[in-house]
């Protein structure tokens, strides 16, 4: 990387100088830097201001300005004031890969199944160099439930998949494994998990040192901190200082010098040290056991899931001390995990074959060349075109096509073939795509760039931010509502600050059938449920025949237009918001008084700029969506 920009933590490299200085000649900077700021934001849940940014790149404030209004412009974060937010938009980068991966997409269903029957968390995870990343999660919602996202990479060496993986192990892996763990004795570069401690026993001579020598360390940091200009400390100091500083605990920064040679000092075990004996056991048992390795409570039991002879995932099942103990785990569910990892290998032998007798399709041309175009124009040189297109290059690989050669590279973006091949060089420098005979295939590492933070978004945070551009666009109260039951329940809002405006708080809920919100939803049911149509208004229908000819128009034109039937003065016209698959999940409306437009003024003015904002959503709620389930509150 350029010597301005700090290695990433959590990338489970084993030498961040040795990557530094191997930069090939040919790489694409600004890549290697857009990239750099995306990791960041990760690492920060996906929030963090352009100053922070600055500090934890080491990239000037100009250069981070120009990455964010680039990455802006693609739709990969938004710039809210002066903080940076990824966008559900960047999860096109990590459904690139689990599309090229089909794991998900043949798998997620026996997860999710062997979670109901066995009443706990289920996981899928692919090994990621000497870590190994969540690529789905089936949750169990308990007040003790497992955090783990997709995207999430975590030490091999503390979970029940890692020994699995490492029965796969060469020399190389090992001695990089062996490397990362000397040079991250606490595990910081892996953010999801706790920190673990590297415990040292010492002689009392050395004790004494040791108390010196971190008394000296906390003075040095007060004086730092107390320093000119009342510069912040780094992030990882920051942590150190909020540590207690005792012993069995090591510090992440300023950490006190070893005892030297001569010294009475013994290293006492810590978390992972048997992980070779794990991995002699877990290849003669095919199953391994995690307990309480991540954190006290959680245990887990794990098998292989193989294709072709090599191991394509792990499934895990997850659950907590207070319900299994890591042997009544083994126990009790080793059995039913057998029949779900037989079930799983099944359909990858059928899928396998299925594909072989299936020509591959080619990526339709992404426009790229007129987009770029477009942005350079508007944006002028705070547009880096080099990052745009080297981000583009991933999503050439998608569903049947895994591997790609350079000229398929070339013509699914539209680059120029010297272009696509500068982009994959520094890609596969950095870890995202690997080479093999001139095939590209993407790796586990691209579902880092956002996916962990944005797999939990729910669809009223990713609708938020196109309300409030939609009520200030328009001056007038926007809602999102999902539908439950008969009712409907306001999941987002953006009020104006009218003397007349609509008053209405998050979680209120409202009769379906006199609100517009209501019947755009109703429309979509095959039996919408009609019963006890009170008249809250002088024009509020309520026979019910009545009602379900204004819900086929409703259906026929794709909007309703409510006018005074719920409160006399209230005027609204919804829009469906609708999920992949076509069926409606929620509803936009905007509401105002009487006085403030006709009705034709709100079919003529308002509705195209709803639809438009419902667009924008939609397309927001289909990347998020492709491979988890979005939450609707």
């Amino acid at each position: 990387m350029p010597s301005n920009v700090a290695p990433a933590p959590g990338t489970g490299t084993s030498s961040a100088a040795g990557a530094e200085a191997a930069v090939p000649a040919e790489a694409v900077t600004p890549l290697i830097r857009g990239i750099a700021v995306l990791r960041r934001l990760t690492d920060a849940d996906g929030v963090s201001s352009l100053s922070g940014l600055e500090r934890s790149t080491g990239l000037a404030r100009a250069t981070v300005d120009r990455i964010t209004a680039t990455l802006a412009r693609r739709g990969y974060v938004r710039l809210d004031g002066r903080d940076a937010v990824l966008a559900p938009r960047l999860m096109e980068l990590g459904n690139a890969y689990l599309a090229a991966l089909r794991l998900p997409r043949l798998l997620d269903a026996h997860a999710d199944a062997l979670a109901d029957e066995l009443d706990e968390s289920v996981s899928l995870a692919v090994g990621d160099q000497d870590g190994i990343r969540f690529i789905h999660q089936a949750t169990r919602r308990r007040a003790m439930s497992l955090s783990f996202r997709i995207g999430d990479l975590l030490p091999a060496e503390r979970t029940a998949p890692g020994p699995l993986f490492a029965t796969e192990w060469g020399d190389r892996e090992w001695a990089r494994w062996r490397e990362r763990r000397a040079a991250d004795p606490e595990d910081r570069g892996f953010p999801a998990v706790p920190a673990r401690s590297r415990p040292i026993e010492y002689g009392e001579d050395d004790r004494n040192d040791e108390k010196d020598r971190i008394g000296a360390n906390r003075t040095n940091r007060t004086n730092r901190s107390n320093g000119k200009n009342g510069k912040d400390l780094t992030v990882a100091k920051d942590l150190t200082v909020a540590k207690d500083l005792t012993v069995g605990k090591s510090l992440a920064a300023d950490r006190p010098e070893e005892p030297g040679a001569g010294r009475s000092a013994r290293r006492l075990p810590t978390l992972g040290d048997d992980f070779e004996q794990r991995t002699a056991e877990a290849r003669e048992a095919g199953w391994a056991l995690d307990d309480q390795l991540i954190e006290p409570g959680l245990v887990a039991l794990s098998m292989p899931v193989r294709e072709a002879g090599r191991i394509a995932c792990v499934v895990s099942v997850v659950s907590h001390t207070s319900r299994h103990t890591a042997a009544d785990l083994r126990d009790t569910l080793l059995p039913r995990l057998r029949e779900a990892v037989a079930a799983m290998e099944r359909e990858l032998r059928e899928a396998q074959h299925a594909e072989s007798a299936t020509p591959r399709t080619a990526a339709a041309p992404s426009g790229l060349a007129v987009w770029t175009g477009a942005s350079k124009q508007e944006l002028g040189r705070e547009f880096i075109e080099s990052l745009a297109r080297g981000l583009t290059v991933i999503t050439a690989f998608g569903e049947g096509r895994a591997e790609l050669n350079l000229t398929e590279v070339a013509q699914a973006t539209g680059l120029a073939r010297a272009t696509a091949r500068r982009a994959l060089i520094t890609l596969e420098h950095l870890g995202y795509v690997t080479a093999h005979d001139r095939v590209f295939r993407l790796t586990p590492r691209v579902l880092g760039l956002g996916f962990p933070p944005l797999s939990r978004t729910s669809l009223a945070e990713i609708a938020a931010p196109h309300l409030t551009e939609l009520s200030q666009r328009l001056h007038d109260s926007v809602s999102l509502a999902v539908l439950t039951g008969d009712e409907i329940q306001y999941t987002g809002r953006v009020s104006t600050s009218r003397v007349m405006s609509v008053h209405i708080t998050i979680g209120t809920r409202l009769p379906a059938y006199p609100t517009a919100l209501g019947r755009v939803m109703l429309a979509d049911l095959p039996e919408p449920p009609l019963t006890e149509l009170l008249p809250l208004t002088p024009r509020t229908i309520t026979d019910p025949a009545r009602l379900r000819a204004v819900l086929d128009r409703v259906r026929e034109e794709g909007y309703a237009l409510v006018d005074e039937e719920l409160e006399v003065g209230l005027r609204s016209v919804a829009v469906p918001v609708r999920e992949r698959g076509g069926r409606v999940v929620a509803a936009v409306n905007v509401a105002m008084h009487s006085s403030r437009r006709t009705a034709e003024e709100c079919v003529a003015e308002v509705l195209p700029e709803l639809r438009a904002t419902v667009g924008r959503i939609e397309e927001d709620l289909w990347v998020a969506g492709r491979f988890r389930r979005v939450a609707r509150t």
